[in-house]
């Protein structure tokens, strides 16, 4: 190991490189990554800290960098930024401190950077069948926009896709012919990897209606009739969530219903039937089941309700 003497600042590019040869991260995510290692940045100039070198960072500058974290505020909405917000800052600091070992570069290690811990935020939020109808019923299907908002939906709860799959979908992508049960599409979802999602045949009937609908040839399976002259005719992930949020609403259902949710929803509707974590990893496109572990709890409130109901011990005589 080596003691650089560059300042940290001055690495970006080449941990840029990094993520893209090396860990094959696409340029959204390095934009990403920039993007949070610029409020690192900050802090180091606010604290007259732009030249500290590798090996001089310390667990007390992390500390201290922590501390800022959870007390930056949202200008908007004057509230303090989310633990799990507060922890993409984190891991992109840990990121940097990972490239610096594999350059044999002297530095604190990654793992002494903690992320935030939430319990609130560690539980699933996810829709049961009965939410799910209320939720699928709101849209007007008698107009374009409801037709097309019913097919987001469906097409949400049948694949579990992410929000950033679903908008990059084309039209050319689905090809529908009469009489079809299913659709199965390759897709390269987070981190560039490849995996195959499944359209029901619910979900392709919706779909079908709502693209012989369409009278327009852009390209985006799902398009924005609103848009403004000279702008992109793809809906936006912001769009789609402000659409679904105000759906949830008008069925009765928590606003903090969002595509995530729904994808959840997926994920959890398949554990409910007795599919195991394994394939749900393979369904959700996880590189590690450790991400899928966070479904393990809705197994275990099942198993134990199951346990309570027909083996609580109340059939054994006294």
């Amino acid at each position: 190991m080596e003691k650089s003497s560059i300042p940290i600042i001055q690495y970006l590019p080449d941990f840029l490189d990094w993520l893209d040869i090396e860990k094959g991260l696409s340029s959204k995510s390095q934009e990403n990554y920039t993007r949070f290692l610029k409020k690192f940045w900050d802090w180091l100039k606010i604290n007259k800290l732009e030249n500290i070198k590798p090996y001089e960072l310390t667990p007390d500058h992390i500390w201290k960098y922590r501390v800022f974290l959870s007390r930056q505020y949202i200008s908007k909405r004057k509230k303090t930024l989310k633990k799990s917000t507060q922890n993409y800052y984190l891991i992109a600091l840990r990121s940097l401190l990972n490239y610096f070992a594999e350059r044999d570069i002297l530095s604190l290690p990654a793992e002494k950077i903690k992320l935030a811990k939430n319990k609130e935020e560690t539980q699933v939020r996810f829709l049961t069948l009965e939410q799910l109808e209320k939720l699928f019923s709101i849209p007007n299907i008698s107009k374009d926009q409801g037709l097309r908002d019913r097919a987001i939906l469906e097409v949400l709860f049948s694949t579990g896709m992410r929000i950033a799959e679903l908008v990059a979908l084309d039209r050319n992508q689905i090809k529908i012919k009469t009489g079809m049960k299913e659709l199965e599409l390759g897709i390269v979802g987070k981190g560039e990897r490849a995996r195959t999602v499944y359209f029901s045949e619910r979900t392709l009937f919706w779909l079908d209606k709502y693209l012989k609908n369409r009278n327009d040839k852009a390209d985006a399976l799902f398009i924005n009739y609103r848009r403004k002259k000279g702008t992109s005719s793809r809906l936006t992930a912001r769009s789609i969530e402000k659409k679904i949020k105000k759906h949830a609403l008008l069925a009765g259902l928590p606003i903090t219903t969002t595509p995530h949710v729904m994808r959840h929803s997926f994920a959890t509707d398949l554990l409910n039937q007795g599919v195991d974590l394994r394939t749900i990893q393979e369904f959700l496109g996880h590189k590690s089941i450790s991400a899928t572990q966070i479904y393990a709890h809705v197994t275990s409130k099942k198993l134990r309700e199951i346990h309570r109901q027909f083996h609580s011990g109340k059939r054994l005589k006294e």
